[in-house]
């Protein structure tokens, strides 16, 4: 098996292919078949064992019946799975819809966030996703940037669904993240409310970092998000760290990454505060940003 790399976008081309076939109500068996393959070789590519080349993946598509802007972005995916110690850059191939991590989050059972700066965009109030955008994204239209907003908002509803399970959220904020105003202070008085709110959610916990707490290991890492998958299935998924930047996004999946950022969220919980004094905190610095103190 070739291991260059990361396998996150094998794994996930692999989940995006089996969904089409299963959508298009063809069985392994018919797929074989028709592409003259054997049935192991797509299950191979359906689990993400193998890297696999474009021209594959656009033939698993034309037996699929997927439009061509699909067999486009599926394509591009595909040239990712034999990048080594692979980065992805937010290209135009790649769709909103089809952004890799937004496809890991969903299929994600538990997500794990420390954040250094922002309040994670899943609990962004309207307000305060509207200030980010425009603040990051002065360039784009009023309807382009609304637009953004719309993605992350679609985003939020995972923590509320059903079917499947949603997602247990753990987030570990910086204390700093809960002093930076928005312009309006008002604004943020009313996100850190929902805040508060939101870690009382049965799959939520939000705790505070004290600016008091001191070093924690591993502190220069920054931002970063764990995301862990189903246990009970036949090929479990590693769990994958992911960062992202301006000019694009890190996923790191390998033994030694995911025993590092264990190490670095360990030390977080260690000294962060417990939910409730979290909550106390949050509430105070609240009321300090409506009373313009």
């Amino acid at each position: 098996m070739d291991d260059s790399g990361s396998t996150v976008p094998r794994r996930q081309l692999g989940r995006y292919l089996r969904e089409l076939r299963e959508g298009a109500h063809v069985t392994v068996t018919a797929a074989a078949k028709e592409l003259e393959w054997s049935a192991p070789r797509i299950w191979r590519y359906e689990t993400g064992q193998v890297p696999m080349h474009p021209n594959d993946v656009e033939a698993m598509c034309r037996v699929y019946g997927a439009p061509r802007e699909t067999i486009e972005t599926m394509r591009s995916l595909a040239r990712e799975t034999k990048a080594h110690g692979w980065w992805h850059s937010y290209g135009e191939a790649i769709k909103d819809w089809f952004k890799l991590y937004v496809g890991l989050e969903a299929a994600a059972t538990k997500i794990r966030h420390y954040e250094t700066n922002l309040v994670p965009g899943l609990l962004q109030t309207v307000e305060y996703m509207t200030e980010v955008i425009a603040t990051d994204s002065p360039q784009l239209s009023e309807h382009e940037r609304q637009a953004k907003a719309e993605v992350r908002l679609r985003r939020q509803r995972l923590l509320a669904r059903a079917v499947p399970r949603a997602p247990y959220l753990d987030v570990i904020l910086n204390e700093a993240v809960l002093r930076r105003p928005l312009s309006d202070r008002a604004a943020m008085s009313r996100q850190l409310d929902a805040l508060v709110v939101a870690s009382q959610q049965h799959n939520i916990r939000i705790r505070v970092l004290p600016l008091s707490a001191g070093l924690y290991r591993w502190a220069a890492a920054g931002t970063f998000t764990m995301l862990d998958f189903p246990v009970d299935v036949r090929e479990p998924e590693p769990t994958t760290i992911y960062m992202d930047g301006p000019c694009g996004a890190a996923y790191l999946d390998k033994a030694h990454e995911i025993q590092t950022y264990e190490d670095a969220w360990r030390s977080l919980g260690e000294r962060a505060l417990d939910a409730d004094g979290s909550r106390e905190l949050m509430t105070t610095i609240a009321k300090e940003m409506t009373d313009g103190t």
